[in-house]
C-alpha cells in the first residue's frame, strides 16, 4: 500500500505520516517498505489521472511526481501501528492486515484450484474424441425416441381398435 493511501486510511497527511516512518526508519527494512521508482510513480499517477478522468474530474494541468511515494507490504503495515500510536493507528494496522490475510488465502484457494485444473488437462489431452463420444451418447439418452406407430402390447378389449 502506498503512503498516501496508508495516511488517509490512519487519518493524518502524508507528511505527518512520512515524518513518523522516517523518525522510525531502522523498524523499516526493505522488506516492510521501498520508495517506488520515477516510472512506477509516474505510472501510478497515469492510472490515477485516467480513473479520474473516467469519473468525470477536471485535472490540474502540469501536475507531476513531487515526491516518490513509499510502498509499505504487510509487515511494514503491522509495523506502523508501533510507529502511529494512536488508537485509529492501530485499528486501521490490524484491519489492513487482515485484508492481507484474506488476500493470501484468496491467492493459495486460486492456486490450489488452477493446480487442480492443470491435473486435469494433463488427464483429459488425448482424450477428446472420447469426451465428444460421451457427450454424443449422453445427448441421446437426453432425447426421448420418437413415438412410432408401434403395436401396443396387452389385451385389447373389444371396444378398442387396432
Amino acid at each position: 500500500m502506498l503512503d498516501r493511501d496508508l495516511a488517509r486510511l490512519y487519518n493524518v497527511s502524508t507528511s505527518v505520516f512520512n515524518q513518523a516512518v522516517k523518525r522510525h526508519q531502522e523498524r523499516f527494512p526493505e522488506d516492510f517498505m521501498f520508495r517506488l521508482t520515477i516510472e512506477e510513480a509516474r505510472a501510478w499517477q497515469e492510472e490515477l489521472k485516467s480513473r479520474l478522468r473516467s469519473q468525470s474530474v477536471i485535472l490540474k494541468r502540469g501536475q507531476h511526481v513531487k515526491h516518490l511515494p513509499y510502498a509499505f507490504t504487510e509487515h511494514g503495515v503491522l509495523m506502523l501501528s508501533n510507529v502511529l500510536k494512536s488508537g485509529r493507528a492501530i485499528e486501521m494496522s490490524i484491519k489492513i492486515i487482515d485484508v492481507f490475510v484474506k488476500l493470501r488465502e484468496m491467492l493459495s484457494t486460486h492456486k490450489d484450484i488452477l493446480l487442480k485444473l492443470e491435473q486435469l488437462e494433463r488427464k483429459v489431452t488425448g482424450h477428446d474424441e472420447d469426451i465428444q463420444l460421451i457427450f454424443k451418447y449422453l445427448k441421446q439418452l437426453l432425447t426421448p425416441p420418437e413415438q412410432a406407430n408401434r403395436q401396443r402390447i396387452g389385451f385389447k378389449r373389444q371396444t378398442e381398435k387396432d
